[in-house]
């Protein structure tokens, strides 16, 4: 039986599960990049296009843990530097633009944590980009509305909201640093 791109990531993410390695990354992400490249007349994806949910769980493995999630972001939504904890992650996107930060985290001399950002790279549609643990990023959607899709390799929300590991910065006089 035929099995649509949806199905065809899931199978490869969980053949090549593991540890995470370059090789696991690399092959996560470019089954990622195909699976953003599916047909649009799959009936999945067709529904995404459709009802444009703001998020979306597509897939949660039950043995490995890994979730994939579809985004449907208006034009020009900003999501600041946060990083994913202990988690790595795969931005890909399916539709429109993103444009996607990096940072790292200096101490300054005074002991104040600030972020200097390294780059921004533009992400377009059928490219992925992939975010190690400690990885801090940002994202701002294209001037059209995108469709992306994030593949992590644990819940976020255990991560953010339980065990308490993600970190989000904020803007402080022209600075991002921590919340604290």
């Amino acid at each position: 039986m035929a099995r649509n791109a949806l199905e065809t990531f899931i199978e490869r993410a969980r053949a090549a599960w593991g540890p995470l390695t370059s090789e696991l990354a690399a092959e996560c992400r470019q089954g990622l990049e195909q699976l953003v490249r599916a047909s649009p007349s799959e009936h999945w994806l067709a529904q995404l296009h459709r009802d444009r949910p703001l998020s979306q769980e597509l897939y949660r493995d039950p043995d490995h843990g890994f979730v994939l999630l579809a985004h449907a972001e208006p034009g020009g939504l900003y999501r600041p530097p946060h990083d994913h904890g202990r988690a790595w992650v795969i931005y890909a996107v399916q539709d429109g633009e993103s444009e996607m930060g990096t940072y790292a985290r200096v101490a300054q001399p005074d002991g104040q944590v600030r972020l200097v950002k390294r780059n921004a790279t533009r992400v377009g549609a059928g490219q992925a980009q992939v975010y190690l643990p400690g990885d801090i990023h940002d994202t701002r959607c294209g001037p059209s509305p995108a469709l992306l899709f994030r593949f992590t390799e644990r819940d976020l929300k255990v991560e953010d909201r339980q065990e308490h590991r993600v970190t989000r910065y904020v803007e402080r006089d022209g600075a991002w640093t921590t919340g604290a």
